[in-house]
């Protein structure tokens, strides 16, 4: 039931706190599940405090239960430990504090643990989340491998030293995080967000000795199965031993049988490196003089072919030729010569005969009046007319005489 409440009337601290210990109150008692963050058991009380806190967001709350719930359990409890508790939420209005008074608490069997993992992992598949698509290859040779581990821890030490062997120069930024308990999954993801956002590091290697299933579930925890998938550097997972198989392998670029394995795969081996260049060179000598011997070879081939061995021999072959072919052209150009010279005194013969002139030299003459008209008949002309001889040796002038009986007088 909301208040009716103002500037002018508002509701005291007391009453607010009051109204929200009754609503809590309705909500009777629960099942929560979570993880032990902190436990402490002051000696000669019956009561025992547990801050419960939830692995996938910061939210934890205060559980109080009586000393003998705890003493019945077969194992102690240690922080990190998963246990259901049944209690009943309590509300402090004076302090303004939510606890929680448990009355049964049972810790989650290694059966329960992995088969919650096992449905995470059917979840997480059907999304694609393990896809072999969306991995990512690795650097050949990475400028900065980043390193999320526990502090001087073996792991650390193996993938180091292991990493520094295979290639002196590797440069690391580590970052050291809590690889279990109820603070892991939180460090791990913030280290991983740092290395994410580093320029310089092409490589995230994540890496945990071996330990139990319960040491182990920080790596199978969703929201850092989801950070990983979301993280744009390639992940190496370098969890445990073999046998080991938390989610995080599942969904790292590359999954690594030990922190050993990890450093092998995320640097090159200078020794096999030199020896593969050593190999690559020979390679490229023994190429290099197989195309110089069968270059050699097919000049040696070229210089023996007669073409080659007597280059002039082409020449005076095409020189004979030229000298055919001039000859025959001078021969052809003489021939035609000689039928057009015959050709000639042929036409200069019948012009001679068709000419004027050898009509003249034969005795004959051109009459021409003073006009240079040829004259053609007798009455072309008049008596006493001028005209003009033409014969072959010149030219002589006459004068028309009258026929001879109009030159007889009358009488």
């Amino acid at each position: 039931m909301a208040l009716d409440t103002s500037p002018e009337q508002p509701a005291p601290v007391r009453v607010v706190t009051q109204l929200i210990g009754q609503w809590i109150g309705r909500l009777g008692p629960v099942w929560v599940e979570g993880q032990v963050a902190q436990y402490s058991r002051r000696p000669g009380t019956q009561t025992a405090f547990l801050t419960l806190r939830d692995p996938h967001a910061e939210v934890s709350l205060t559980v109080t239960c009586p000393v003998g719930l705890l003493d019945a359990l077969e194992a102690p409890l240690t922080d990190g430990a998963r246990i259901v508790v049944h209690a009943k939420p309590s509300w402090y209005f004076t302090r303004g504090t939510l606890s929680l008074a448990a009355d049964d608490l049972r810790p989650v069997g290694l059966g329960d643990l992995l088969a919650r993992i096992e449905r995470l992992r059917k979840i997480l598949a059907a999304e694609g989340v393990f896809a072999a698509e969306r991995k990512r290859p690795l650097p050949f040779l990475p400028h900065v491998v980043g390193l999320i581990c526990g502090r001087d821890s073996k792991a650390e030490h193996d993938v180091l030293e292991n990493a520094r062997r295979r290639w002196p120069g590797v440069r690391f930024r580590i970052e050291p995080v809590a690889v279990q308990g109820s603070n892991a999954v939180g460090q791990i993801m913030d280290a991983l967000r740092v290395l994410d956002r580093d320029p310089e590091v092409d490589v995230v290697v994540i890496a945990r000795g071996g330990g139990s299933v319960e040491d182990l579930l920080p790596f199978s925890d969703e929201a850092l199965i989801r950070a990983v998938a979301a993280a744009t550097t390639p992940v190496v997972s370098a969890i445990g031993h073999e046998a080991d198989t938390p989610l995080l392998d599942l969904v790292a670029d590359v999954r690594a049988s030990t922190p050993t394995d990890a450093a092998k795969r995320v640097v090159p081996d200078v020794a096999e490196e030199v020896e593969r260049v050593a190999r690559a060179r020979e390679r490229i000598r023994s190429a290099v003089r197989h195309r110089l011997e069968r270059e050699r070879h097919g000049l040696t081939s070229l210089r023996s072919r007669p073409v080659l061995a007597d280059p002039h021999h082409g020449l005076r072959l095409r020189a004979h030729d030229v000298e055919a072919l001039v000859h025959r052209a001078r021969r052809s150009v003489r021939h035609l010569l000689d039928r057009a010279a015959v050709d000639v005194d042929h036409t200069r013969a019948r012009i001679r005969a068709l000419s004027p002139a050898a009509t003249l030299e034969r005795g004959y003459a051109v009459v021409q009046k003073d006009d240079s008209t040829v004259v053609r008949g007798p009455d072309d002309v008049s008596p006493g007319e001028h005209v003009r001889l033409l014969v072959a040796g010149g030219q002589i002038d006459a004068t028309i005489a009258p026929a001879p009986d109009e030159a007889k007088p009358d009488r």
